[in-house]
This record gives C-alpha cells, structure tokens and sequence, in this order.
C-alpha cells in the first residue's frame, strides 16, 4: 500500500508543497508538487535533488500538475541498502520507483522530463513501462553504452567520476567523505558553465544533503549500477525503442554536447525525435533557464 503524508510548503519553490511518499515497495521518495493541469514528472540529477527544477516549477505549474521526486539515494527520499550485484541502484529499480510513484498519485500517464541521471532512469522508464509515458525530454545525456564504448581520453578526463565512483567499496565513499563540499564544489563548477547559476542557498541545500554518508554509497552505487548491470539489461534489451516523442536539450559548452552528436546517439533507440543544442554546461535549466522553460513548452504543446 503507498501512502502519502504531507510535509508543508517548500522553503525553495513557491507554490509547492512536499510529502513523503511512501511506495507500494516500500521506498519512501521525497516529492515536491504544485499546479494542476496534465501531469509533468521531473526528475534532477547528480549531485543535485528536485530544487534543481526551481527556476522553472512555478511557471510550468500555471499550465501543469508539477511533481519532483527526489531519486531514491539522494536528496530527502530513502537510501536502501545495496549489494554486490548494485540492483538496488540499477536503474530499472529506480524506474519502478518511479512507475509506482504514478500508481500512488493515481495517475495514468505523466509527460516525463529528466537530467543527467534522472534521464538514465527516464530511458528504462519509457523501456519498460511505456504506457506510462506520454512523452519525454532528457536533458544532457547520450545513452550510457554508448559514453562507455566511446570511452576516449577526453571523455575520461571530462567525466572522471563514472570511473572514480565505480570503484570497490569503500574507496570512493572515503574520499569523498573526507571532504564533501570540495567534491561537490569542484562537481558543478567543472559541470555548469554559467557562473551563478546555483545559487548559493541552493548550494547549501545540495550539500546538506550530500554530507550524508548513505547519500555519498547511494550515488557510488548508481554508478556502480550503470557500468554493470545496467549494462546488462540495455543489452538484453536491445531491440527495444522508445515509443513516446522524445525531445532531446543539452548544452553545446558541455561535454556531452562537445563529445557527440546527441541526435545521432539516440537515433536507433527511439522512434521519434527532435532535439537542439542551448548556449550554456550541463545545466540548461539552471544556467539558461528561460531558454530551456521555452523549448520545453513548445515541446509539450505540440505533443500533449
């Protein structure tokens, strides 16, 4: 049984609202809503939690119902054990969390957006429960087979932290405990482009957060997660496409807009897409946020 209990407003975003939302599965998953309208599901990324969305909820909650969770591992939401195989932070796991989340708010299907590792759990979302979706955007990535079998100098250099955090237990987690702030410092600043851009409450928030020492396993153990058996299961189902539109944003400054060509990269996994490159890193919507909050509308409004 899922069971919602409310938390109060959010000291971030105004207009919305946090519960603790208890799943069918038993993970609870922080989540962050306001508006109402169609459903519009978001989903942050590494290392930030839902306030990543802030500059652009309270405008897309005038035309939608705007639900952010915060991915199991990180932010608020529980931070279940994990083991060898790293399962539990696979990303079709984070998926169900996501589908059953659907399920506890009673809704159908949801108009999906997501970041970074957001849009990695967004990928086995639409894979295996593409009933739920009616379409997504993901924001900054190429699939991640492909990041790894394109692995070059550049890419290693750029994206240290796929190969750092993968590391056997406890050696990443150590490090990074050892200094929190200077890992997450140096993590957006190389990431964003945009001097600014996170704010430094917001920071602080991010912080807050990622000096949890369950937090800093979570996240090692999603990468873990995507170099092993997410792996596995992309390859099992390889045959597989997206069926939702698919819009694809991502940041011409960042790597992944410098390494590939985003486009071509998602092309023989989806049906139908349409993508395009925005002036800033790998935040688009925290670094050109009325930017993004246009192309992401005129996406919607011509699908939904």
């Amino acid at each position: 049984m899922s069971e919602i209990t409310p938390r109060g407003d959010s000291p971030f975003i105004s207009g919305f609202t946090l519960s603790n939302v208890r799943l069918a599965n038993g993970v609870t998953l922080r989540v962050a809503m306001g508006g109402e309208g169609p459903p519009l599901l978001m989903l942050h990324g590494h290392p930030q939690n839902h306030l990543a969305w802030r500059k652009i909820a309270p405008q897309l909650a005038q035309q939608y119902r705007v639900i952010l969770p915060d991915l199991r591992g990180y932010g608020d939401s529980d931070k279940p054990p994990s083991d060898e195989t790293h399962r539990a932070y696979s990303k079709r796991v984070m998926a169900q969390d996501i589908s059953l989340l659907i399920e506890a708010l009673d809704l159908e299907r949801v108009a999906f957006v997501g970041h970074d590792r957001g849009a990695r759990v967004g990928h086995r979302l639409a894979l295996d429960y593409p009933e739920k979706l009616s379409c997504c955007v993901f924001v900054d990535i190429a699939p991640t087979a492909t990041m790894y079998a394109l692995t070059n100098k550049a890419f290693a250099t750029r994206y240290f932290w796929w190969f750092f955090l993968i590391q056997p237990y406890p050696l990443p987690e150590t490090l990074i405990g050892h200094d929190p702030a200077l890992f997450l410092r140096k993590h957006i600043d190389g990431q964003l482009k945009t001097p600014g851009a996170t704010e430094e409450v917001i920071f602080n928030d991010y912080l807050r957060c990622y000096q949890n020492k369950e937090m800093i396993h979570a996240v090692c153990e999603d990468y873990r997660a995507a170099a092993t058996i997410d792996l596995d299961d992309d390859a099992q189902d390889s045959d597989k496409r997206i069926e939702a539109p698919l819009l694809l944003l991502w940041g011409e400054k960042g790597t992944v807009g410098q390494l590939y060509n985003v486009v071509e990269t998602w092309r023989d996994k989806a049906r139908n897409i349409q993508g395009n490159a925005l002036p800033c890193g790998h935040s688009p919507h925290e670094e050109v946020s009325e930017l993004f909050l246009s192309q992401l509308q005129r996406f919607l409004d011509s699908v939904l």
